[in-house]
């Protein structure tokens, strides 16, 4: 007899609010694969673009008409219901978490069935809830921190840095004892200033980029200026490192990060990031006492469309992570 699970489904694209709950079958895991019963999931960027469908350039990876994958979300911390039986790494029970945006969709539902190799295993002492917030953003963090190659003592500044990048960002940084600046607007920046960012900037109040004050190191979540500008808020020498944001601006960045190259010793670049790459550092961060996540909820299941909108408002503080 057939099982049947509730999943938040994506049957065209629009706003988020078309989005409801289906009973759907359950899948059943092939040979490398693991069923898990999702005990915590988190919004994302991608949650935002593929349900709506924009920026259309998103649809060369969502699918040109309708979502290819119907059950949206991408990262998930769970238990292990079922295994296939190439299984090596995992068995029944273990408790696991991870971005598993290298293997597809569907975290927005009650189990699911993904590559073994999508998630790793959950230190005792770390919640479902923060597991949840961990794997894409702090790991953005982290690889785009060392793609700019972080230095003790340095000036750095993250351009949306009251999100759950900027706030895992943050700690890695005085972990090599950085001046923090962060960028942001709203009830955002009294947090930012209470967890630990030794300045912060109201975008909407002041341009950065504008600023006498230059930067050893920039991370940004929003790439939303041309290139230039961030080369003027770079001292010589200096790394800026973009891990996201407006498509058009990405593109800018790839085109013309060469060509400044020819004229600045400053370093332009984009983060390709490798999913789950490094989660074993960050478990160990997070055992130590040093790296604590940041949430924004944690809501419930029925609220993800709702919660869709919210991240899209960029209103959140830190990671917005919904709990089954």
């Amino acid at each position: 007899m057939s099982k049947y699970m509730k999943a938040f489904v994506c049957e065209k694209y629009g706003p988020p609010q078309l989005l409801k709950i289906q009973e759907v079958p359950q899948p059943t895991p092939k040979e490398n694969e693991v069923l898990l019963r999702i005990r915590a999931t988190a919004i994302n960027d991608y949650d935002w673009s593929m349900v709506r469908g924009k920026p259309y350039l998103y649809r060369l990876m969502f699918g040109i008409r309708k979502p290819k994958r119907q059950i949206p979300g991408m990262e998930l911390a769970g238990t292990i219901e079922a295994i296939g039986s190439n299984v090596k790494k995992l068995k029944i029970g273990d408790a696991v978490y991870g971005d598993i945006s290298d293997y597809g969709f569907g975290s927005f539902a009650e189990f699911i069935c993904i590559h073994e190799k999508a998630v790793v295993e959950k230190p005792e002492t770390m919640k479902f809830d923060e597991a949840a917030s961990l794997p894409h953003a702090a790991l953005l963090a982290l690889q785009g921190l060392r793609k700019g190659n972080i230095k003790k003592g340095q000036r750095i500044l993250i351009n949306g840095g009251g999100g759950g990048v900027g706030f895992f960002g943050l700690q890695l940084a005085k972990l090599h004892e950085c001046e923090v600046t962060g960028v942001d607007t709203g009830k955002k920046l009294e947090t930012m200033k209470s967890l630990g960012f030794d300045y912060v900037i109201d975008y909407k109040k002041e341009d950065f980029t504008r600023s006498h004050q230059k930067y050893d190191l920039v991370l940004d979540c929003k790439t939303n200026r041309s290139p230039l500008a961030y080369v003027r808020s770079l001292k010589l020498e200096a790394s800026y490192i973009t891990v996201g944001g407006k498509p058009h601006r990405l593109l800018q960045m790839l085109c013309y990060k060469k060509f400044i190259s020819l004229f600045h010793k400053k370093q332009l670049s984009i983060l390709s990031l490798k999913p789950n790459q490094g989660l074993e550092e960050i478990n160990q961060l997070y055992i130590q006492g040093k790296l604590k996540c940041v949430i924004d909820g944690p809501h419930t299941f029925k609220k993800i469309p709702e919660l869709i909108t919210y991240f899209g408002r960029g209103e959140h503080i830190g990671k917005i992570v919904v709990v089954l």
